[in-house]
């Protein structure tokens, strides 16, 4: 009556959960199977750790030790990528299209035809070239790409037939500015009319990031200011647009306007200079900051941090809210992904009929999901499910990374009292250097066993779990310190003496006290106390070669701490 309950339940949860699954005749699911082979309704660890992950949008929550913020000393302004020397890399020649005609640049002329001219011009101080027979002619403004025409018609007013005309401009005047204000280096620079003032801020090392303003930037000619330019609309639009330079002007970087420093769940941590009419129009608010920065995905929320008159000043607000939110120069905003969605988003790998994720309701149980997972009894090993899971994952590597520190500061700092002694330390030293090297690439799979003697533990599923229902198999995998890693067909009755034999013997390297037995659902046992069964592995671990009991101590134990979260004997 009792399993009659549990498959109506199973049943009725598995249409709300996914609707209605097409199962072929011979298929069956998880909830069909024998009472015996139902799993065991135990309720998950009180101390579970719930996941910091989201499949879909990334991390929840306000920013944990994980994600350590960072100090605002180590966080640069935004735009200071622009100057490392990518504009003054290449000197440009001046001789585009739009180039502006100035005195002293030199014009190549040719007439043939009724008159014969071949010479190179130069521009006058009152900005015209004399052509023989010809006259003046006003150049002095025109753009490279209007001369020809000029020089034309001036020609024609002449001689209106029987001419034909060249122009060419051969060179242009150099000029140099002067960039001064806060900038790294000021000085006086060299560079063509056409260059952009982005050429001699970074001739000048760009602007100083604790002082110079990526906002306010004015060029001044004749003690006049025709520009004034906003690197933000450079980075952001690509608009940077100022007059042709001329000999003496003079670019001047201003001293940095409000900063609001940003970072959180953002693509990068920045101060972000605000412009000064925002602050003037009472515009320096959320909104401004918002449309500078590039938000993460599933960014909901904004702390905002400063100094008001009042004293320390904090707020948690709504990303809508932070929006309409004034700001003040020095505050510190950290976009969070604090929303919590309604359902969560696992996969499946092995064995099986059917799709492979599943967007399922939080608190959903891993036996609920089986319940309508069809399958085919005969090639599905179901009493061998395995559960990978990233936080799991997470506090392996955790785990192993502490035991190396460990290791590394008991034994790397020790004093050695003789010669002999020490050279002795060295050797060690040379040994656990290396096999921590090893030992801290290693990736664990973040495998949690769910599955003993054929009873599963009801856990409750999280987001981003990847669920292995694994193949039946014939085969026993011998791998590790023997001489002949393979796969062999079981045959009941052998040990794993008898497989490793077969396998060519212990390799020199192998600890013959430390075999292990690698269940396909992730558990991990001492070969001497478990008998084999098909798709098992049969994992034989490497000795420790050094005369240290304690320190080959706690080398083995690292080692088995590797096998127990990669199924790997790593490599001495």
């Amino acid at each position: 009556m009792t399993t009659m309950l549990i498959k109506t339940a199973s049943a009725l949860f598995a249409l709300s959960l996914v609707g209605s699954v097409m199962q072929p005749a011979y298929a069956q699911s998880f909830g069909d199977l024998a009472a015996e082979l139902q799993a065991r309704q135990v309720a998950p660890p009180a101390n579970e750790t719930p996941s910091n992950t989201n499949w879909q949008q990334g991390t929840y929550g306000p920013v944990t030790p994980e994600s350590p913020m960072l100090n605002p000393e180590d966080i640069k302004p935004f735009g200071s990528e622009l100057f490392t020397g990518g504009f003054r890399g290449i000197r440009a020649d001046g001789l585009n299209p739009e180039y502006k005609i100035l005195p002293g640049d030199q014009i190549t002329l040719r007439l043939w035809g009724a008159v014969d001219v071949d010479r190179i011009m130069p521009v006058d101080a009152q900005g015209n070239i004399f052509i023989p027979t010809i006259g003046p002619v006003k150049v002095m403004g025109a753009s490279h790409n209007q001369l020809d025409g000029i020089v034309r018609a001036a020609v024609r007013k002449v001689y209106s037939d029987n001419v034909s005309v060249y122009t060419n401009l051969q060179g242009v005047q150099p000029v140099a500015v002067f960039v001064t204000g806060f900038v790294n280096k000021p000085g006086r620079y060299a560079g063509v009319p056409s260059d952009s003032v982005l050429y001699f801020i970074d001739q000048a090392a760009g602007v100083d990031d604790q002082l110079g303003s990526y906002r306010r930037i004015r060029l001044i000619r004749q003690n006049q200011t025709i520009a004034e330019l906003d690197l933000y609309q450079f980075i952001l639009h690509g608009q940077l647009l100022h007059d042709q330079l001329q000999n003496g002007d003079t670019i001047i970087v201003e001293n940095r306007g409000p900063v609001v420093t940003v970072q959180g769940d953002v693509g990068r941590p920045y101060h972000y200079e605000l412009h000064p009419q925002q602050q003037q129009n009472n515009a320096l608010s959320g909104a401004a900051i918002a449309e500078l920065t590039q938000l993460n995905a599933g960014v909901s929320h904004a702390l905002v941090r400063g100094t008001r008159a009042s004293g320390p000043f904090a707020n948690y607000l709504a990303l809508a809210d932070f929006a309409n939110t004034p700001l003040n120069n020095g505050d510190e905003v950290l976009f969070i992904a604090d929303q919590h969605d309604n359902q969560i988003v696992v996969q499946l790998e092995g064995e099986f009929m059917g799709q492979s994720h599943f967007v399922l309701p939080r608190n959903v149980t891993l036996q609920q999901l089986l319940n309508i997972i069809p399958i085919e009894p005969m090639l599905t090993d179901f009493e061998n499910i395995s559960l990978r899971r990233k936080s799991v994952a997470e506090r392996q590597k955790q785990s192993l990374d502490d035991s190396l520190r460990r290791l590394e500061t008991t034994y790397l700092g020790a004093p050695s009292s003789t010669a002999e002694e020490s050279a002795i330390r060295i050797r060690e030293a040379e040994l656990i250097s290396q096999f921590v090297a090893k030992a801290r690439q290693v990736e664990p799979n973040g495998r949690l066993v769910v599955a003993h003697e054929g009873e599963i533990v009801d856990i409750r599923l999280q987001d981003g779990d990847i669920i292995t229902i694994p193949p039946r198999t014939d085969a026993i995998l011998i791998s590790g310190e023997v001489y002949i890693p393979q796969s062999v067909v079981f045959v009941p009755g052998k040990t794993a003496m008898d497989y490793i034999k077969g396998a060519g013997g212990f390799s020199q390297h192998a600890d013959k006290k430390r075999v292990l037995v690698v269940r396909q659902n992730g558990e991990v046992r001492n070969a001497n106390d478990v008998a084999l069964r098909p798709g098992d592995e049969i994992l034989i671990l490497p000795a420790v070669s050094t005369k240290n009991l304690q320190l080959a101590s706690t080398m083995t134990q690292i080692l088995y701490q590797i096998a127990v979260a990669t199924k790997v004997a790593l490599d001495l």
